[in-house]
């Protein structure tokens, strides 16, 4: 129950000057029985100026990351790595943005100086993705044409029919009092020209691949490039042609069977694309991670979102193609095992 408190009287029935007023005094009750410095308990206290709770709670602490490490290992042992995976060629080729295996119809247009550079270069033969959205078709036609372009016009014998030479003196002269060179200085000065354009265009087209080359560029080009081959390699534009349907299921006997409709376009909607491209991020963002982005929490979270994001859609494709020729095809080339969507993802 509250305290009682005395009212004061009317100011009306006050006699006399203010300080004959009756002085009230009001009870001053505080909320803790305690003053503020003994607020704490004994265990607080004690957990944050006994060295030996300190040691305590770092024990613990220690022992809870320990055992945290060992579930890790042996969840990755059993199911494997929900990050990464397994890395196959397909996956380890997004490093590069090169294919693992070229298409031997263009692996020929860029040749190598030398037999021994290796293949992430820019003289590389297996580079059938170039920076800028260009093409090695198209960039072997623009340097044919330049060298047509730059190469000197055919010179007329007709020039050097209507020369005018002097048999009076020793020197020929034409009618512009030039000296007239022989025909085996001229043949060693077009020999000369010659070789100079030669050397011209072989300096152009070396710089032009290294301009075009995917290893000089950054790693948004590289991830453009990356997105392209999951489109091609995983899109249904391709892969409904090469790979079996999966299994019917049970049909009921009133369902009608509706036909597909024609595919407009490449396919970059469907689960296998999504899941290869957020493949590929992932393995930016973890490479990134390891190595330069130790403190980088923003980034860390930002994986976090793409694996569960890829457990979603891994979900959701293991209960629609029910282990079918297209979910094989995906964990095979990508590398995908049981703990990149079974269970929990703690990272």
């Amino acid at each position: 129950m509250p305290p009682l408190i005395p009212r004061p009287s009317c100011l009306r029935t006050l006699n006399g000057s203010a300080s004959q007023s009756p002085t009230i005094s009001l009870a001053i009750r505080t909320f803790t029985s305690s003053s503020p410095v003994q607020a704490s308990t004994v265990q607080q206290k004690r957990r944050h100026q006994d060295p030996y709770a300190l040691a305590q709670s770092r024990a613990r602490k220690a022992a809870n990351l320990s055992r945290r490490e060992v579930l890790t290992k042996e969840r990755a042992a059993a199911l494997g790595d929900p990050v990464r995976g397994i890395t196959t060629s397909f996956v380890k080729s997004f490093d590069s943005a090169l294919p693992s295996t070229p298409n031997p119809t263009e692996s020929a247009i860029f040749k190598p100086s030398r037999s021994t550079q290796p293949r992430p270069g820019p003289n590389a033969p297996e580079e059938d993705h170039l920076n800028y959205f260009l093409s090695p078709n198209e960039l072997q036609s623009a340097l044919q044409r330049s060298e047509v372009l730059s190469a000197p016009l055919p010179e007329s014998s007709s020039s050097f029919e209507a020369a005018y030479t002097s048999t009076s003196s020793e020197f020929n002269f034409d009618r512009m009092g030039r000296p007239v060179q022989s025909p085996e200085e001229i043949k060693r000065a077009a020999e000369e020209r010659k070789r100079l354009l030669e050397q011209q265009h072989t300096n152009a087209t070396a710089a032009m691949a290294r301009i075009a080359s995917l290893a000089n560029g950054s790693s948004k080009d590289r991830m453009r490039v990356n997105i392209q081959r999951c489109i091609s390699t995983f899109g249904r534009h391709n892969t409904d042609s090469s790979l079996p349907p999966k299994a019917p299921s049970e049909r009921q006997p009133n369902q009608v069977e509706v036909s597909p409709r024609p595919r407009i376009g490449p396919d970059t909607g469907s689960s296998e694309v999504q899941i290869s491209i957020l493949t590929a991020k992932i393995r930016t963002l973890a490479d990134f991670l390891e190595t330069r982005g130790k403190g980088d929490k923003v980034n860390k979270r930002n994986l976090r979102l793409l694996v569960h994001r890829r457990q979603k859609l891994l979900r959701y494709l293991t209960g629609k193609e029910r282990g079918g020729p297209r979910w094989e095809f995906l964990c095979e080339t990508l590398g995908l095992t049981e703990g990149t969507w079974k269970g929990e993802i703690s990272m």
